[in-house]
């Protein structure tokens, strides 16, 4: 199983060294890939601009969107350019992952209607296919430069209903969990693989897991101050999901082997702060 570790673009007060020194730091510990959160109303930095700037100072590790939310990106043909620049930037490291989110105030501030993100997503995942391929074109020629890798970056699609495992098994590589315990990602594992034979595909789908984690002495306390306040619309709920964060290496280790048995090909651990030792921390807890 591979583990990956997050960029700290969804923490408050994240900034350029908290991105680059990160980047940098994560490729030399080994981790498999440097992941993205994303979010329009909150102080974060945007996923696919992150991930640039990432690649430019990184040569081997993946770059993955865990999730991007697409329908608020309602100019589908500037998301496939971008996501093809990105990919063409890093040398083909870029893994899309793609959901519709579910935060009401990150649609209305982008004038797109909430009850209508499903049937959106499919039509901007038919339509990104076709882009990537070169089939669409404007009067110029082809919509943007074509990706590093023929036919687009590697997708991931990300959701817990049916309609999410359909999406994955037709037009991505895999299912992402998102959140959640590693018995739901053994559920949502073998609901991917039953979309995938019944989509006629061969060989296997990818399955990916994330989980946030704080170390050191003051891991508790770099917990509550981010991801209480990223999750703190959920009331209540908030402290369930500060209360699972990993805080020791020995929650770390846990975590990774819990989801290693549940099935997942790679686990992603989503940073609470910009506290760039957390990452030889996280390295010596999970490498």
């Amino acid at each position: 199983m591979d583990v990956g570790i997050g960029l700290p673009n969804a923490v408050r007060g994240v900034n350029r060294n908290a991105i680059l020194e990160w980047a940098r730091r994560a490729e030399r510990a080994g981790f498999s890939t440097l992941g993205t959160i994303d979010r329009i109303v909150y102080p974060s930095y945007e996923s696919l601009t992150a991930l640039a700037a990432a690649a430019a100072v990184t040569d081997r590790v993946r770059l993955t969107t865990d999730i991007l939310i697409a329908p608020v990106r309602s100019n589908t043909a500037l998301l496939a350019q971008q996501a093809a620049t990105v990919d063409s930037l890093s040398e083909g490291r870029l893994v899309l992952g793609l959901a519709v989110g579910g935060r009401e105030d990150d649609y209305e501030v982008s004038g797109v209607p909430f009850h209508e993100r499903g049937a959106r997503f499919d039509a901007q995942l038919d339509e990104l296919k076709r882009l990537w391929r070169g089939e669409e074109r404007g009067i110029g020629g082809r919509v943007g430069s074509p990706p590093a890798r023929e036919g687009g970056p590697e997708l991931i699609i990300g959701g817990s209903v049916d309609a999410a495992f359909r999406r994955a098994a037709r037009y991505g590589a895999g299912w992402t969990q998102g959140g959640g315990t590693p018995d739901a990602l053994k559920e949502g594992r073998a609901k991917m693989e039953v979309a995938w034979r019944e989509a006629g595909r061969e060989g296997s789908p990818r399955v990916i897991a994330l989980f946030y984690f704080a170390l050191g002495e003051d891991g508790e306390e770099k917990a509550r101050r981010g991801v209480g306040d990223y999750y703190a619309f959920l009331g209540d709920y908030a402290d369930q999901v500060v209360g699972s964060t990993a805080t020791s290496a020995d929650m770390v280790k846990q975590y990774l082997d819990a989801f290693r048995d549940a099935g997942a090909d790679e686990v992603i651990c989503f940073p609470a702060s910009t506290d760039l030792d957390d990452v030889e921390r996280l390295a010596q807890a999970a490498l």
